[in-house]
């Protein structure tokens, strides 16, 4: 990704403080989605990354990470797997529970959508703890598919996500466009 476009997709996210509680400074991509321009180049970027990592699925995550998955899918001419909050898929699925800052969470896949020899990016709009990432890298395995790598938008690197997905990307790559 150049200089120029990563320039583009930051001046089209907008920064909203006291979001959702006092002290806290959201990171707002919904001006970055309505410009078809940053959009198309967000889209483009991350569909580069699944072909360079050999991605032959992308799992997209709940919700934020559908937006930007399902485009990129198209693009890349991959399938695409939403995983989603415990309860909102019918049929088989595999869950994995994992850890929040208080209390535990869940996160499904459909059961039949991931299988042997499939390789999954998995794309998600910002690292921040790394919790859900780290909980689809283990469904993905669990279906028995291999993880092709993580892509996301942004990266908050003061809540230390990377660190926390180190051990669970088992060598495979963690992409982030944005910093900060």
């Amino acid at each position: 990704m150049t200089g120029a476009v990563r320039e583009l997709l930051l001046s089209r996210i907008k920064d909203v403080p006291d979001y959702p509680k006092p002290g806290v400074m959201f990171k707002d991509i919904t001006p970055l989605l309505a410009d078809p321009e940053a959009f198309g180049a967000l889209t483009e970027a991350l569909a580069e990354l699944c072909v360079r990592h050999g991605a032959t699925k992308i799992v997209g995550l709940e919700a934020r990470g559908f937006i930007l998955a399902a485009p990129v899918a198209v693009r890349s001419r991959i399938g695409f797997v939403p995983v989603r909050k415990a309860g909102k898929l019918p049929g088989a699925t595999l869950r994995q529970a994992y850890e929040l800052e208080y209390g535990t969470a869940e996160i499904e896949v459909h059961a039949e959508d991931l299988a042997p020899g499939d390789r999954v990016m998995v794309i998600d709009d910002v690292l921040a703890t790394g919790g859900t990432a780290e909980a689809s890298l283990e469904l993905i395995r669990r279906a028995g598919a291999d993880v092709a790598g993580v892509a996301v938008l942004m990266e908050l690197s003061f809540l230390a996500g990377r660190a926390r997905l180190e051990a669970s990307l088992g060598g495979a790559p963690l992409e982030a466009l944005i910093v900060v």
